[in-house]
This record gives C-alpha cells, sequence and structure tokens, in this order.
C-alpha cells in the first residue's frame, strides 16, 4: 500500500469514526460505519460518477419539453371490460336473493 493509499484509508476511518461516535457508538455497527464512510468518500473522489442528468434541464430536443405530457395510455381503458375480475366498481352495493347472486356469479 503506497503512502497516499495510507492516508486515503486513515481518513475514511476517521470519518466513520466520527459518525459512530456522532450517534452515540452503537456496539457491533462499526463495519457498518466504515462502509457508509466508504461510499461517502467515493463520492466525495467521483462527483460526477453519482449524479445523473436532470431530465427537467437536460432534453434531447428542447422544442419537446414545452408540450404537455400525456397521461397514459392506460387510463383510456379503465372500466372497459367490466366483469368478475376488475376493480372498478364490479360490486354489488346491496345484498341480493340467490337467484340474482348466481346470475351475476355467471356473468349474465
Amino acid at each position: 500500500m503506497t503512502k497516499a493509499e495510507k492516508e486515503h484509508e486513515k481518513s475514511i476511518r476517521a470519518r466513520a469514526r466520527r459518525m459512530w461516535c456522532d450517534e452515540g457508538s452503537p456496539k457491533g455497527r462499526e463495519d457498518d460505519y466504515l462502509e457508509r464512510a466508504r461510499e461517502l468518500q467515493a463520492f466525495v473522489d467521483h462527483p460526477g460518477a453519482a449524479l445523473l442528468p436532470n431530465p427537467m434541464v437536460a432534453h434531447p430536443d428542447p422544442g419537446l419539453a414545452d408540450q404537455p405530457v400525456e397521461e397514459a395510455e392506460l387510463l383510456e381503458n379503465l372500466g372497459e371490460f367490466p366483469g368478475r375480475n376488475t376493480d372498478q366498481g364490479d360490486r354489488v352495493l346491496a345484498p341480493m336473493t340467490r337467484k340474482r347472486a348466481r346470475a351475476f356469479a355467471r356473468g349474465s
């Protein structure tokens, strides 16, 4: 391990210790804080790798950004196919006779 790598690891361990102490020094969790400190240091070392482009700012075609977003095509079909296996209000609101319940169960 080079001197720079040792210093890097030392700073990560110091950060992990600070975080661990700040949260009350929970027993048996030192490794969790060390892993968290390594992740945070990776963000510091490589800031561009952690960030994705903002879709609201970087749009491939600026002309399309002004158009309203259409609702999903799925919304057009809601409740279109009533039957026993839907969740679009095909419930019986009041009790019915046995004869009528059988007819409803058959789908007629």
